[in-house]
């Protein structure tokens, strides 16, 4: 019995000295040469998003969180203005803010080494109408305590420029920086800003820190973006020696984006571009089958199908550049891109060849050599116009809404065609609203909807604005429709139109049977039953109306008719 209790006691020692060498090596880690990541070679951002949280581990109170992300929220400052005298451009006193980390575990156990950028957006209000700033950053994250701690000793002299292209290439901020050239900023703009930025300033006097907290957050708390992580913190920057602060102490405070929603919302709009290209090839033929014959076809303003197929180049370089910069989402864009192209490319340039051929003379007797010559003129206008309106737009970059409008009123010209040719329903009821609705699915998409994955600020008025001014213009194309081409202008500014009810004289001696039915005409029924050509041909006028609708020519004499 007493051999038995004393090996207990044998065992219970053991244990219990097992147990204090494991709290000592846990309290004491192994010496470690510096922060050094554990891999040397760098991983791209697909690696942190898809296999960088494999790490975490739900497990324990201390597991270790995997920070790395785009984090998205505001800053302000401590007191109403910055009350440093240093840099007085800091004249807001809040904005937005977006957070890049990067976090990597070291031999050191429960710290990570991360580096990060922090854009103040809204932060400078001076005479260049600044509008952020950008810093970079390095530290660690104290993993059991929840402690971010970066510095940015900007006296000294570094070459930051390859880690922030690292630390920027992720896809939220690379569809960012498309979204900021097509619709917000040029290039030209940012270039300025680098050389007048008071950051030149603040790089040789200022010293950063930033301390923050960071936490979970259940991903419902958050409309639109699912989150993973939140971080407070504060951001101070006292200045080298005795300089002095170079601005007050700001608060800092942002919440992580999951990238595959983001990816989602890119995939998303790609299909929706995909489908809206698809509607538009329908509709198209159903149009091309409306006016299939050649006069048909000569009803149809050519600047107004060049006009379309100009818009759908430009949607297709764009959705082609979008997929080349982020090249995880290149088959999603590249998908798109595709349908724009065969929309503008082969039935667009389709129609629009058509179209011009009906409205050449068809007895000119030009040979093949002209009719080349003319085609290559009306190509070279086509891609020459594409061409130039690229360089207009880049040239006129900060008016690109206004720019937008014109392109949008693409219907003005067919308007106008109608009126001038006084065109009996060139375009049919179902292209009209069909083509109306579906181009404007893309400009709803990136100015009115409040989580667009391109981060667009939304513009209620502007998206009220081209609804608006889509829909007179559908609206004017179906009054001419249905009541004529012509019927919303006054008599008085209308030219001379023929009359083909006009009288005639019945001592004449003509023939009286209509060539297209071979049936006799009653000269004694009412005006409105026959018609009366400037060649003074008689034929039904369901009949005549038929034939014009096919060519503008007298069925018996082969001469030109005006429009009805």
């Amino acid at each position: 019995m007493k051999k038995r209790q004393h090996l207990g006691v044998l065992r219970l020692g053991l244990e219990l000295q097992i147990i204090i060498w494991l709290s000592i090596w846990v309290a004491f880690p192994q010496q470690a040469a510096g922060l050094r990541p554990i891999r040397e070679k760098a991983r791209t951002w697909s690696d942190e998003w898809l296999f960088g949280r494999k790490q975490v581990s739900e497990a324990g109170r201390f597991s270790a969180w995997n920070i790395t992300g785009t984090y998205r929220g505001n800053w302000k400052f401590l007191d109403s203005l910055n009350n440093s005298s240093k840099f007085q451009d800091f004249q807001k006193s809040n904005g937005n803010s977006v957070v890049e980390l990067v976090a990597v575990p070291t031999k050191i156990t429960g710290v990570h080494y991360v580096q990060g950028v922090v854009v103040f957006h809204d932060v400078f209000d001076n005479e260049q109408n600044l509008g952020g700033a950008q810093i970079s950053l390095e530290g660690v994250y104290i993993w059991p305590f929840r402690q971010l701690r970066l510095v940015a000793n900007s006296g000294k002299e570094s070459d930051s420029g390859q880690d922030e292209n690292n630390l920027l290439s992720n896809p939220y901020h690379l569809l960012g920086i498309f979204s900021s050239q097509v619709f917000q900023e040029s290039t030209r703009d940012r270039i300025l800003q680098r050389k007048i930025s008071p950051r030149n300033e603040m790089d040789k006097h200022c010293n950063i820190e930033l301390a923050a907290q960071i936490s979970r957050v259940a991903s419902s708390d958050n409309n639109g973006d699912k989150s993973y992580y939140h971080m407070d913190g504060l951001m101070e920057s006292p200045g080298v020696g005795d300089d002095g602060d170079c601005f007050s102490p700001m608060l800092l405070n942002a919440t992580s984006l999951n990238v595959e929603v983001y990816y989602n919302k890119a995939v998303n709009y790609t299909l929706m571009v995909t489908f809206v290209s698809f509607l538009q090839v329908l509709l198209l033929i159903r149009q091309m089958e409306h006016g299939n014959t050649q006069s048909g076809a000569a009803k149809v303003s050519i600047v107004m199908i060049g006009h379309q197929a100009i818009m759908d180049a430009y949607l297709c370089l764009l959705h082609l550049t979008a997929g080349i910069l982020v090249e995880s989402l290149f088959n999603a864009f590249a998908t798109a891109a595709f349908f724009k192209f065969v929309v503008f490319s082969i039935f667009e340039m389709r129609y629009l060849l058509a179209i011009w051929k009906a409205t050449r003379p068809s007895n000119s007797g030009e040979g093949w050599e002209t009719m080349r010559r003319e085609l290559s003129f009306l190509y070279s206008r086509f891609y020459g116009i594409l061409l130039g309106g690229i360089l207009i737009m880049y040239e006129l970059h900060n008016y690109m809404r206004p720019i937008l409008l014109l392109m949008y009123s693409f219907w003005i010209p067919q308007i106008v065609t109608n009126v001038i040719r006084d065109s009996r329903k060139p375009l049919h009821p179902y292209y009209i609203l069909g083509m109306t609705a579906t181009r404007l699915a893309i400009p709803l998409y990136v100015f009115g909807c409040p989580h667009n994955f391109m981060r667009v600020e939304p513009s209620k008025a502007w998206c009220v604005s081209v609804c608006t001014f889509m829909g007179l213009q559908a609206v004017v194309l179906l009054l001419q429709h249905y009541f004529g081409s012509r019927c919303f202008v006054p008599r008085q500014m209308l030219p001379e139109k023929y009359n083909y009810h006009r009288r005639f004289n019945q001592d004449v001696s003509r023939n009286t049977d209509c060539v297209i039915c071979m049936t006799a005409i009653n000269l004694r029924q009412r005006t409105s039953d026959f018609m009366v050509t400037p060649c003074e041909h008689l034929f039904h006028t369901g009949c005549l109306q038929r034939w014009m609708d096919i060519k503008m020519e007298c069925p018996t004499c082969r001469r030109s008719l005006p429009p009805a």
